[in-house]
């Protein structure tokens, strides 16, 4: 099934050159994958994933290894983040 990762800020560092332009990158996972899943499988830092949201909807730490991803979800993932 096809679902799109999207990375922002540091951790568009882990994205391939053709996706950093645009911050997403579609791809096919197999059934049953879940957002914890697509967190090791790109090898993300644990302390540089703060925010997750599937669709929109926030997936909280707790929650995250055991929320399957769907055929066509949108996957997006930021780091903490410090302004002033």
């Amino acid at each position: 099934m096809q679902v799109t990762l999207k990375l922002y800020a540091s951790l568009s560092d882990y994205l391939p050159d053709e996706a950093k332009r645009t911050n997403e990158w579609p791809m096919d996972v197999p059934e049953g994958t879940t957002v914890g899943d697509m967190i090791a499988r790109h090898q993300l830092p644990e302390r540089l994933v703060h925010l997750v949201l599937v669709n929109g909807h926030f997936i909280p730490p707790g929650s995250r290894a055991a929320r399957v991803l769907a055929a066509d979800d949108v996957l997006a993932i930021w780091p903490p983040v410090a302004g002033g």
